[in-house]
């Protein structure tokens, strides 16, 4: 059976990649899909050898890499393959392929439904979604939405659409490309600090209370912001004020959390809708993806790890696996389940406070034998329960009943 994931990349990380290898736009697709996965940035090549012990062989497109897409689609003499649409070459890499289910990790509609009328072979479409749903009719044409996050499963279920909940996974090879290093005595943070209602909120607090209390490094793609962001944070506190009057004239926040768009600012005070925290941007670093971001995390005594605020009950997100797996001391903000994960203080710092957050940074700073050993300790659980080669055997269960299911009916969405 085939299987092939359909992805995309963060604009900021290939800027980045490119950045620093200037030649490798002028390389051939097999050359620079190569260095792509050797950075080690997302999920869908570490799928490749994980299956294939169950009969699965697995391709994946990271659609927007346009130097590598193109470069495809000039390899196969394509006729002007230098203004062709990418998602055109992404499509003609998947009938090239043909495979029987594909693994849609986008939100176009359209992308989805063109790729199921085209390829006859697809017998289903599985979907991704982390704690953060954007609002797309995607989750319609799909067979099944995968998550890491129960809130995010629970809410399309709630919706009327099939859905699973699927932890994310660490890939070991990782760790043959970092080098040893003498950890730094500091904690690190890497993450988006992004100030909306459902994102980052809490993150900004606890950050703040941390900050200038014990020595903090915050790798953002937030250090980066712009006279465009600012001007969108200007037009957010107007957004924000007027809402605020409307609150006022007896209209209640939850009806004006519900607005499109405008809901994400119902709430925020005016201080909230700058795009950074002034108090953060004096340890504001830039920010770090792939290997690098891997590597920082493997030199951290301490890396720190506050989930998003859609996901406020389950613990669930990439960075409890990565900050593990490169082994160093997690400290994560505590979740109803996980000490189902790791086991809280001997595996994990966890803490229930931002007070209690500062207190347990500090605590750990002061005995480094301590963190270095919850470290490894951290790491023996994900390297032998949460690796890729670990998750294969359900996900290949998934896969083969959902093929199974929607065999007889696979014209869905076409």
């Amino acid at each position: 059976m085939k299987l092939l994931i359909v992805t995309s990349s963060y604009t900021t990380y290939l800027q980045a990649f490119y950045g620093s290898r200037p030649d490798l736009r002028a390389s051939c697709y097999d050359e620079q899909k190569a260095a792509y996965e050797a950075d080690a940035f997302g999920w869908s090549a570490c799928w490749r050898d994980a299956l294939l012990p169950y009969g699965w062989e697995v391709s994946d497109i990271v659609w927007n890499v346009e130097p590598m897409q193109r470069a495809w689609a000039r390899e196969r003499g394509i006729k002007e393959w230098g203004e062709l649409d990418l998602k055109q070459i992404a499509l003609l890499q998947a009938k090239e392929f043909q495979p029987d289910l594909v693994w849609f990790d986008d939100h176009d509609p359209a992308f989805l439904k063109a790729l199921r009328h085209e390829i006859s072979a697809i017998k289903a479409a599985l979907g991704w979604v982390g704690s953060a749903m954007p609002k797309t009719p995607v989750w319609r044409d799909l067979d099944l939405v995968l998550s890491c996050a129960p809130e995010s499963v629970q809410t399309l279920k709630d919706a009327g659409y099939p859905a699973l909940v699927f932890p994310h996974s660490f890939d070991p090879a990782v760790l043959r490309r970092l080098e040893q290093r003498q950890k730094s005595a500091h904690i690190s943070f890497v993450g988006q600090l992004l100030r909306f209602n459902d994102f980052h909120l809490r993150r900004d607090e606890i950050l703040e209370l941390l900050a200038g209390q014990v020595p903090l490094a915050i790798h953002s793609p937030t250090s980066s912001g712009s006279g465009v962001e600012e001007l969108r944070s200007l037009v957010k506190v107007a957004v924000n004020l007027g809402m605020t009057g409307l609150t006022h004239l007896g209209i209640s926040e939850n009806t004006l959390r519900r607005l499109p768009l405008l809901g994400a600012v119902a709430g925020l005070t005016p201080g909230q809708c700058r795009p950074v925290n002034p108090r953060l941007r004096p340890f504001l670093k830039p920010p770090v993806f792939g290997l690098e971001m891997f590597q920082l995390l493997a030199d951290s005594l301490l890396a720190l790890n506050i989930h998003a605020d859609s996901s406020p009950e389950f613990a669930s997100n990439m960075r409890l696996y990565e900050v593990t797996g490169v082994g160093s001391c997690l400290v994560s903000d505590w979740k109803s389940n996980l000490h189902e994960i790791f086991e809280p203080d001997s595996e994990v710092a966890v803490f229930q406070s931002a007070e209690e957050c500062v207190e347990k940074v500090k605590w750990l700073l002061e005995h480094k034998s301590a963190a270095e050993e919850m470290g490894r300790a951290g790491q023996r659980r994900t390297l032998e329960n949460y690796t890729f080669a670990h998750r294969a055997p359900k996900l290949a269960e998934i896969l083969e009943r959902l093929v199974r299911i929607q065999a007889p009916s696979s014209g869905k969405g076409a």
